[in-house]
């Protein structure tokens, strides 16, 4: 409790009110304008109940930040609440009984009936027992047109992939990078997904990431994706930032033809005040293979021994599900609510499209839910190499990811 509640509480007509408010430290790794201004939707609504959120946002992206969190978890330093992506990712913490059990409020709430898709609160159960609460889809099957770079290229905005790769030339004519990466690991290894799923299809990439199949992993469709990738790379050879809204910043400045990135771009694209349809497109899957995957974020509470604290956390857990709460916070994100039940009809252009998908059936599992960490952090050291090292063949990085999924767990 901070000094000022403290003298508050001091006051005999405050004593009932401050007896039940409670300080929560929730770390997450939310730090761009488009981020902090969801992120501010989950403190606000939390701070609402009589209790307070007491941001402990850390830079650098999820890569920097788990390390971070893993570390001060499993060294007795807790935080209250912590942010992980949907899947895998906490599942070591889960298993060594440092997370609270969220099971009897989730009962409660009915959270089985009201999340979609049900995969969601699937990873966040281990052994019949639910430990997260998913708060919404990001999805990373889009690409981000600027439509100011193609009108100072004088081409015609792309609406699929081949069309994309064949305006490279207009657009570096013209000056601009015609695609926009940041050199980061999972930025590099994020886009090679997309473009799996676009150029080699939904059925391939089951193959190799559900079934860790070694076999299609080396087939020549998935050399066709190897090609496709490696002409990203010579697309996006003149990006020179590392941090994904960085890169996004360029696509909204014209100096970027496009970028690869998860629905996470648009809440930059709104602080921006720009218009979906007018100011840039977005094309699900490319404008190839239109899938939603089912990616995003979840909230893990790490257990304590003070009631009063478990109590907060449930609280939390239970606003940040919260219709209104799903509605501001999403809108503000990006991203897709983790809810079936509520009116999102203030969505942009682009998550209209998105929830179509969704409600379409076009669901893709993420690959967090799929592989492991390590798995993971191993796929993405070898796109950060392939990516920034053009002597890198293709052959070459195909055959050492085929190494990477047949060692897959």
């Amino acid at each position: 409790m901070t000094v000022m509640k403290s003298l508050l509480c001091a006051g005999a007509l405050l004593t009932a009110t401050c007896a039940s408010a409670t300080e929560l430290e929730v770390t997450h790794w939310w730090t761009s304008g488009g981020e902090a201004a969801a992120v501010a939707e989950f403190a606000k609504a939390f701070d609402a109940t009589g209790n307070t959120w007491v941001d402990g946002a850390i830079a650098g992206g999820g890569t920097t930040a788990r390390p971070v969190i893993v570390s001060r978890i499993i060294g007795g330093d807790p935080m209250h609440a912590t942010q992980f992506n949907h899947g895998r990712q906490a599942e070591e913490l889960v298993e060594a009984g440092l997370m609270l059990d969220l099971t009897d409020i989730a009962t409660a709430e009915g959270w089985a009936d009201i999340i979609h898709p049900k995969g969601l609160l699937d990873s966040c159960t281990v052994d019949g027992k639910i430990y997260c609460v998913p708060v919404n889809i990001h999805s990373w099957q889009w690409i981000w047109l600027s439509h100011k770079a193609y009108k100072d290229a004088g081409a015609k905005v792309p609406t699929n992939w081949n069309e994309f790769v064949a305006s490279a030339p207009a657009l570096e004519a013209a000056g601009k990078v015609p695609l926009v990466v940041g050199q980061q690991g999972w930025q590099t290894s994020g886009a090679f997904g997309v473009i799996n799923v676009a150029v080699g299809g939904v059925d391939l990439w089951k193959k190799i990431n559900v079934d860790k199949s070694a076999e299609a992993a080396a087939s020549p469709e998935m050399t066709k994706v190897f090609e496709a990738a490696d002409a990203a790379r010579k697309m996006s050879k003149n990006s020179k930032v590392g941090d994904w809204n960085l890169a996004t910043a360029m696509v909204i400045k014209g100096e970027a033809g496009g970028q690869i990135m998860g629905d996470w771009a648009q809440g930059e694209f709104s602080v921006a005040n720009q218009v979906a349809g007018k100011d840039y497109s977005c094309l699900p899957g490319l404008g190839v293979n239109e899938v939603i995957s089912t990616g995003g974020d979840a909230f893990y509470f790490p257990k304590n021994k003070d009631p009063e604290i478990t109590k907060a956390q449930k609280q939390l857990a239970s606003v940040m599900l919260s219709k209104a709460t799903q509605v501001a916070f999403n809108l503000k994100k990006g991203s897709l609510p983790v809810r079936g039940d509520i009116d999102i009809s203030a969505a942009n252009d682009c998550m209209k499209k998105g929830l179509k998908i969704l409600a379409d059936g076009g669901i893709l599992p993420s690959g967090d839910q799929l592989l492991s960490a390590d798995t993971t952090g191993q796929i993405e050291d070898l796109f950060v190499e392939f990516w920034n090292d053009p002597s890198m063949d293709i052959k070459t990085a195909q055959a050492r990811y085929v190494k990477l999924i047949k060692l897959a767990d």
